[in-house]
């Protein structure tokens, strides 16, 4: 079953990349940051995903390997706050 991890990661690490693109679609037409960081978000989770499916590595659980994650969840649940915190404007 070991040969089926990387084209598993591959096939996420696109996926994540697909999703950077609709959310970088989203950016263009609207200008809202929070589609900005979410598509940033996805970029840096697919490089992640394709840097772990490329290289050989040894031990897939040592802490070097969740900073991407970190980053990731982070813009996520900064464009989250970030929108919500803003003050909504009246009609």
């Amino acid at each position: 079953m070991d040969h089926l991890n990387p084209v598993l990661s591959g096939a996420t690490a696109f996926a994540s990349l697909l999703a950077s693109i609709y959310f970088l679609k989203f950016w263009r037409k609207t200008g809202d940051t929070f589609f900005l960081l979410f598509a940033a978000a996805f970029v840096i989770d697919a490089v992640a995903r394709f840097v772990l499916a490329v290289v050989q590595v040894t031990n897939a659980s040592e802490p070097v390997y969740f900073i991407p994650r970190l980053i990731t969840f982070g813009l996520i649940a900064l464009s989250i706050v970030g929108k919500n915190a803003l003050p909504k404007k009246r009609k």
